[in-house]
């Protein structure tokens, strides 16, 4: 569905959009520079980032390489002719570390903007980067640009190129999947990749050299690298980053027979993260945004979850209608319902009930979670396979049984998403409403945009907003047999929580907190198969605080 309805005004900011594009001209720089000599070379390979912002302090990143350890200059100043630098330091770029390094830059003013740059030992300097602190004490807005799902073979990040463009967010956030790890071909499929997306390494991603090299292509894209230089970033990182569905101990694109113990290829993926993006190596962590909100950035991938349950093993060997539904109840009302099951762990539970405390008695407004998947309540319209007639390749028919089947047993499509642990669920629940917490969620994953209430044993919680992917396909590139709007309205009817859905434009979220209300604005791109800053349409949802409901 496209929407016309007006953009919100800009946020407020102490620079102009000509201060903002002088950036020693780098946005031009990059734009016309081929991906290969933009990505791979010596010296200052990839730009700037800053990312981890606290009310003074932030974290800086760059890229240096020239064959040895090389110390790196960093400053922060409120100009860009850097003549008064407020803050200073020394930073290490190692071939250890692929040539990364970061700073942190503390004793900042809050909610300032400043620019910041790195100096090599031969005196050249990487481009200017614009960074911003966090607001303290009583704050009346607050604007983030909210992405997800950036897989670089399907198309032109384009997303990311029109918030750089917009300026008119503090913060970009992203959800994970900022990378993917399969091999040419695979996802996406030969036809449908971009002929001018071509993938380094073309194998799938295992060993630390691969994952460094990954990163290394998809860093070298024009508007990724504007959007790091302009904008700091909090981060998480969801299943791509290191393989499809991963858990704790292994994942579904892990065979441990050909690529080795999943430790080792965990291991990796982590490092190679954390030395590529502007994030601190805390699993998890609080953000405080004035007395605006509590960003809770928390791990539901790697740190605690147990693995996922799969509804086609459940359903395996059932022999009529009255098995299957005899199994799928079964699964219901035994394994699934587990109270042990775990998507967070123990420790980083109990982290998140006293962070959402904590903020509720310090008298901040909004609590948020920065995560990867949905937690609100889906199931598949039971009559979806009756729409979908013949000719549906095997995959697709395959899932679309399993889920149709699930529906009708009272259970979920998606068991990777919080829907596959209802107990784990149900304690975040039960800590927001002991918190007396204002919770908006924030998600990723599905690459479809959704808005959910949240509730838990009748009572409302709080809303979720979930966001579209950057550029990869969603339920358009296989649902071929139904249009997105009945789509989205089958998916309304079948599931209360669902307000609305989206399920075939790409995009961004800008998501704009003030004390009395949290408004996402979906922002749809034209298409992302040329690159183009050109929207589609937007679409506006909010809540009222104290209301735990959306607007629609």
């Amino acid at each position: 569905m496209k929407t016309t309805e007006p953009a919100a005004p800009p946020a407020a900011t102490t620079l102009t959009r000509r201060s903002l594009f002088s950036l020693a001209g780098a946005g031009a720089a990059i734009a016309a520079a081929p991906a290969a000599a933009q990505g791979f070379g010596r010296g200052f390979t990839h730009g700037v980032a800053s990312g981890e912002p606290a009310a003074t302090s932030v974290l800086l990143w760059t890229r240096y390489v020239s064959g040895a350890d090389a110390a790196l200059t960093w400053q922060v100043s409120e100009t860009e002719s850097f003549t008064r630098p407020v803050a200073e330091g020394s930073v290490t770029a190692s071939p250890l570390r692929d040539g990364c390094a970061k700073g942190i830059a503390t004793g900042l003013l809050p909610d300032r903007w400043y620019f910041y740059r790195f100096l090599a030992p031969d005196g050249t300097a990487s481009p200017t980067g614009r960074t911003r602190t966090l607001p303290q004490g009583p704050s009346a807005q607050f604007r983030m640009a909210v992405f997800s799902c950036s897989n670089f073979g399907f198309g032109w990040f384009n997303a990311y190129g029109h918030a750089a463009e917009a300026n008119d967010v503090d913060l970009a956030v992203h959800l994970g999947d900022y990378i993917y790890e399969y091999g040419a071909g695979t996802y996406p499929s030969a036809a449908q990749t971009n002929p001018d997306r071509v993938i380094a390494p073309p194998s799938e991603i295992v060993a630390l050299a691969d994952y460094r090299l990954r990163y290394a292509t998809y860093r070298a894209d024009p508007d990724l690298q504007r959007l790091h230089q302009v904008l700091p970033m909090i981060a998480v990182w969801d299943d791509h980053e290191s393989a499809n569905d991963s858990w704790r101990d292994g994942a579904e694109n892990h065979q441990s027979d050909s690529e080795g113990e999943w430790a080792v290829r965990k291991a990796a993926a982590k490092q190679a993260y954390r030395e590529w993006m502007p994030v601190s190596d805390d699993p998890y962590a609080a953000y405080q945004v004035g007395d605006l909100a509590t960003l809770l950035r928390i791990d539901t991938r790697l740190e605690g979850r147990d693995q996922q349950f799969r509804l086609e093993k459940v359903m395996e060997g059932a022999k009529d209608p009255q098995a299957l539904m005899a199994a799928l109840t079964a699964f219901r009302d035994g394994a699934w319902a587990d109270d042990a099951r775990q998507l967070l762990g123990a420790a980083q539970e109990d982290w998140l009930a006293g962070q959402l405390a904590a903020s509720v008695r310090a008298g901040t407004h909004w609590q948020v979670l920065v995560q990867q998947v949905l937690m609100g309540n889906l199931r598949t319209p039971k009559d979806l396979m009756r729409a979908a007639g013949n000719g549906l390749p095997d995959f697709v028919r395959t899932r679309l049984e399993s889920s149709s089947a699930a529906s009708g047993a009272g259970l979920p499509s998606n068991m990777d998403a919080w829907d596959g642990y209802p107990a784990a669920r149900k304690r975040v629940f039960k800590a927001a409403l002991e918190a007396d917490a204002n919770l908006v969620v924030l998600a990723g994953d599905t690459h479809n945009a959704w808005a959910f209430d949240l509730a838990h044993e009748g009572t409302s919680v709080g809303v979720e907003f979930g966001g579209h992917s950057v550029s990869s396909s969603g339920f358009e590139s296989y649902l071929t047999f139904i249009k997105p709007d009945a789509l989205a309205s089958a998916l309304v009817a079948e599931n209360p929580q669902l307000k609305w859905a989206e399920t075939s434009q790409r995009g961004y979220m800008a998501v704009e907190l003030t004390p009395a209300r949290v408004t996402s604005e979906y922002r749809f791109m034209a298409g992302v198969k040329q690159r183009s800053t050109q929207l589609a349409g937007t679409k506006r949802i909010g809540t009222e605080k104290g209301s735990a409901r959306l607007t629609v």
